[in-house]
């Protein structure tokens, strides 16, 4: 016999997973499941008040409908129940029919196919190359300090797609640091869980000029449809939108519609959304709606990973100390080290040569700069000292002053992310705990999202290091 009570038990347990305890206690712990009826697949909620629905159709309705379609199947029809007065059951009124929950019957119905093009009568289309490279997956995108937010961000969204949490996603970072890979494997692992999604990966310079020629041939509406009907966006290199109002202005009526309709954007720029040039305000601030999150520069530990992980799949044999000398000059991008690994390849198959630091060191210099300056944890509180015009044994000291405070705060950052120094090592230096280091850390990234002055210093800094 089906039971009702169990099934919506299942619905809570998914529920619980993935909110808060407190908004879980809150909402849904006092609600219980009344009726389930197989014909209709209707089922009932009893719920404290009208106030209770309201509230769960504003915030709430994405992860119930998503808990209610896996437990009761995906046609799920939602009724409430409730008291208008107080404790008297005899006031008890149930929505149901028309007044069943709209917001639920929206989330059923965009999963539905959807047509394109609005004339057309069809009530399915044909599905789309979502312009995927199948070699740019998570298995093989190197994870490290540098980029573990950003990169476990990409795996939530794909293993909670019901979650919209961080709808947009917004991922910005300097030239080869992997942001192409990120947004392709975001959509790889979209298509691997659910083949009918309509997945689209598409440069922000291929847009533009799908636009335009939309706009010569006059057919903008069939473009903007098109892009209405995609389940999954992923658009690449966003800040060359830059002075291109109308396209921006066409972007930001296909944003509003994808996001109310609980599709997911992926996004990539160079830069932070505020420090967009030649955006219109309004789509910057959607960009800001969901979460933005930095690909930094490649750390020892990626750079490091990857090399290895390149060696192996092109099946050169080479020692730790090379890998470690190449890891150590070579910081800028991966697509740097990619070349370097492309040259040593040559070096080994075409002419024979034995890989070693003399060839590495020859093949860098015709690529970069090899460092001669080593970064140590001295190197860099002599630095900040200085920039700061302060002793550099204030850094060491216990002194609390705001502008002591901070310059410690930044060494401990730039400790931790130019000399690949551990937070315990950190502490050490200066007599302080694992835990302080780490909210260090914290509190410099969170200036450097928000105040660009001190953003510029830090980058001043660093630059310096190596100088």
């Amino acid at each position: 016999m089906f039971n009702v009570a169990q099934q919506w038990n299942r619905c809570l347990d998914v529920i619980k997973a993935n909110i808060p305890a407190e908004q879980f206690n809150a909402w849904f712990a006092p609600i219980v499941a009344v009726d389930f009826d197989p014909e209709t697949d209707r089922v009932t909620l009893r719920v404290p008040s009208q106030f209770f629905v309201e509230k769960i159709e504003d915030r709430y309705i994405t992860i119930l409908s998503a808990a209610l379609r896996k437990v009761f199947g995906e046609n799920v029809k939602l009724n409430y129940k409730y008291n208008v007065v107080g404790a008297d059951d005899a006031s008890a009124v149930e929505q149901t029919e028309d007044n069943s929950s709209v917001k639920l019957k929206q989330e059923l119905k965009i999963r539905k196919p959807r047509v394109a093009n609005p004339f057309h009568q069809d009530d399915t289309f044909d599905d789309i190359d979502p312009q995927l490279n199948p070699k740019y997956t998570f298995e093989n995108y190197c994870s490290s300090m540098s980029n573990r937010l950003a990169v476990s961000i990409g795996q939530a969204i794909t293993d909670h797609p019901e979650m919209k949490t961080y709808n947009p996603l917004f991922v910005f970072g300097s030239t080869g640091v992997g942001k192409t890979h990120l947004l392709q494997a975001i959509g790889i692992k979209f298509k691997e869980q659910n083949p009918r999604l309509r997945v689209l990966y598409v440069n922000a310079r291929v847009f533009e000029s799908q636009y335009t020629t939309a706009v010569i041939q006059k057919k903008v509406n069939d473009f903007i449809n098109f892009y209405q009907s995609i389940d999954v966006l992923l658009l690449d290199d966003i800040q060359e939108f830059a002075g291109k109002e109308k396209t921006q202005n066409t972007f930001f009526h296909i944003f509003n519609h994808l996001h109310l309709h609980q599709r997911q954007l992926v996004m990539s720029s160079d830069c932070r959304p505020s420090d967009l040039d030649g955006m219109v305000p309004r789509l910057i601030s959607r960009f800001k709606w969901g979460m933005t999150v930095e690909l930094e520069k490649p750390d020892f530990e990626l750079r490091r990973k990857f090399l290895a992980m390149k060696a192996a799949q092109d099946g050169l044999n080479i020692s730790d100390e090379v890998l470690d000398f190449i890891a150590t000059n070579v910081t800028e991008s991966v697509r740097v080290l990619e070349g370097v690994m492309v040259a040593l390849l040559a070096h080994a198959t075409m002419l024979g040569q034995d890989i070693t630091i003399d060839l590495a060191r020859s093949i860098i210099g015709n690529t970069v700069k090899v460092s001669q300056k080593q970064v140590t944890f001295e190197s860099i509180a002599e630095t900040v000292a200085d920039f700061y015009n302060l002793p550099t044994e204030l850094i060491y000291g216990k002194s609390r002053k705001r502008e002591i405070s901070d310059a410690r705060q930044l060494v401990m950052y730039l400790a931790k992310k130019e000399a690949q120094m551990s937070s315990p090592s950190i502490g050490a230096k200066l007599d302080r705990t694992h835990a302080t280091v780490l909210h260090a850390c914290i509190q410099i990234e969170q200036r450097m999202s928000i105040e660009k002055d001190f953003s510029r210093e830090v980058q001043a800094i660093t630059a310096s290091l190596t100088q």
